[in-house]
Formats: structure tokens, sequence, C-alpha cells
């Protein structure tokens, strides 16, 4: 099992660009669950992602998406790490990786014209079937400004948070955790993004 992840980075309007960084023997392996071998399951992530650039493997949009008010600028990247989150021991993970600067807020925002805190912060998926389209599905998320929102905390401040959309922030530790295992987390995911026009 190799340890390098492997890297894809999103611009902040969805996947403009892809690049892989790997060893030269880790790219001729598929980066998907053990259990998919033998040619039974999906095409490695790089390959779906490439075809959903070249729209032939896009998500299906319902009319009734309506854009958020998640802060403009934010970073999305994906790693694929060699190891498993707790309940899918045969799968790599998926870390998708969301950075936002500190920046002023708009007029969708509780203060226009004030402050706000940026985020840096991870989610995790199991790199299985269920995972990736998860994952697809969440990108696109992204690209409506569906995933994050300015909210005001305890203290008055304002700091970039998440929305209703549940992220898994934690490998382990359970769902009172944001973590795994939560054998429904995947299904729970795709309703609620399903419910938002995203499917």
């Amino acid at each position: 099992m190799h340890n390098t992840p492997f890297k894809i980075h999103a611009s902040n309007l969805g996947f403009s660009h892809l690049r892989h960084i790997m060893g030269s023997a880790e790219s001729k392996e598929k980066m998907y669950c053990t259990r998919y071998m033998n040619g039974n399951g999906p095409p490695p992530l790089s390959e779906q992602v490439e075809k959903s650039i070249n729209g032939t493997n896009t998500f299906k949009r319902g009319s009734q998406v309506v854009e958020g008010n998640q802060p403009d600028g934010g970073q999305m990247t994906v790693i694929v790490q060699r190891r498993s989150v707790e309940g899918y021991p045969d799968c790599d993970t998926l870390q998708i990786n969301f950075v936002f600067e500190d920046g002023i807020q708009m007029e969708k925002h509780p203060k226009p014209g004030q402050k706000y805190d940026g985020l840096s912060t991870a989610a995790f998926l199991p790199m299985n079937n269920e995972g990736t389209k998860v994952f697809k599905l969440l990108e696109a998320a992204f690209q409506y400004k569906l995933l994050f929102t300015v909210a005001t905390t305890s203290s008055g401040e304002e700091c970039v948070t998440y929305t209703d959309i549940p992220l898994k922030i934690r490998e382990s530790g359970g769902p009172e955790s944001c973590g795994y295992p939560d054998p429904n987390y995947l299904k729970t995911v795709l309703k609620i993004l399903k419910s938002k026009g995203i499917k």
C-alpha cells in the first residue's frame, strides 16, 4: 500500500484543470475501493473527473437549484489518501480540502460591508462507487455556493461556516463528532443534495 497521496486540484468554480501528483508506479494503479477490482467497478477517479470536464459524465441539475450565499473565492482541492475511514476498511479515502480567506461580507450576508473570518477545513469520503458519486455532487454544490455560508458566532463575530449539507470532517469518532463510522451518511447526503436539485 502506497502512502503518497494522489492530488486533484479544483478551481474556485469547479474543475478547470487536472493535475496528477503521483509516482510512475502509482500512476498505473486504479484508485478506488479494492472490492471493485477485476474490472467490475467504476473507472479511476481521475478518469471520471475528466469525463465530467468534457461534458460526458455530469450531474443532473434540477430546475429548483437556487444559488446559495457561500463567499466568493473559496478553494476546493482533493487528495486521495491511501488509508480508510472507519467503516470502509477496503477503500482509499477522498480528502476534500476547503479554504476561504478572510473577506468582506456582501449583501447576502449578516452584516454587509463588515469583515468575516475565513475557514480552512477538510471533508472525507470513502472512495467507492457511492462515495465518488457524493464527491462529484458536493463539487457541484460548491459551484452553486451551497456548502458554506457566513454566520454570526456566539461572541458576535462573523465567520465562514457549514450549511445544512452535512460534511464528514473526521475520519473516525462517529456521527456525534461529524465522523465515521456512519453507515447512513452517504445515502443521507445524497437525499439532501437531491432536495436542493443536485442529483
